[in-house]
């Protein structure tokens, strides 16, 4: 049976309705950059998705290739995840800056009215088998395969380390309450909320919204904190 993250690792992928804590441990991503409304009917954010998906079945089925990945083993390709945030970058490149902003209705720094102002790292986790060079090899292979152009896909390395998370049941306009439920929860431990120019709000898709009803969507919530300064 193939390997499946969501099942193997639960206390990543499967939280319960209610806030926890769990320290996230270094991971490897398929990643793609951009800005706009991902609701965008063949918009940037539904094309990075195409991108992403090609680049991970690419690796995944490479097991039928002349590109034998040292140590594979066959697995389900995980959820699609986002890294989200609104506001100008900074001027000096880093793995992940969005501004630091305050909070508005329950999310650091995002507005829902507009959309257009969101700025996202799609990404899909890689295993640990996979390295840089392997990636590459995907992009070569899909770029020959499918006649696409893949450059703008990359190999990302992001180390969450200590966050609060929690299962959001529903539309992603509804977020705004489970994120103050996290909010509060986190300050009763005695935690803070700790978004940074290297820490990002963080989304992990586990329905298909093109298949599921709104009122039934399961996504992940992530936000990474610190212990309050006594």
């Amino acid at each position: 049976m193939a390997f499946d993250f969501k099942k193997e690792y639960k206390e990543l992928y499967m939280p319960k309705s209610k806030p926890d804590i769990v320290t996230v441990p270094s991971m490897n991503y398929i990643a793609v950059r951009g800005t706009g409304d991902p609701n965008q009917e063949d918009g940037k954010y539904k094309q990075a998705i195409g991108l992403l998906y090609g680049i991970a079945f690419t690796i995944k089925m490479s097991k039928k290739s002349d590109h034998q990945i040292d140590g594979y083993f066959d697995y389900v390709v995980p959820p699609l995840e986002g890294f989200w945030w609104q506001g100008e970058r900074h001027p000096v490149d880093a793995t992940l800056r969005p501004d630091r902003a305050g909070r508005r209705e329950g999310v650091d720094g995002i507005d829902y009215a507009h959309k257009e102002k969101f700025h996202w790292i799609s990404v899909i986790r890689l295993p640990d088998f996979v390295t840089e060079d392997d990636f590459l090899w995907a992009v070569n292979e899909a770029t020959k395969k499918k006649k696409q152009d893949f450059s703008k896909v990359e190999f990302l390395t992001v180390n969450e380390g200590l966050c609060a998370q929690c299962m959001h049941i529903g539309s992603y306009d509804d977020e705004p309450a489970t994120v103050e439920m996290m909010h509060e929860f986190m300050e009763q431990q005695g935690y803070e909320l700790d978004i940074t120019d290297k820490r990002l709000h963080h989304e992990i898709y586990l329905s298909d919204a093109r298949k599921v009803a709104p009122e039934k969507l399961k996504t992940v919530i992530r936000h990474p904190i610190k212990r309050k300064e006594k």
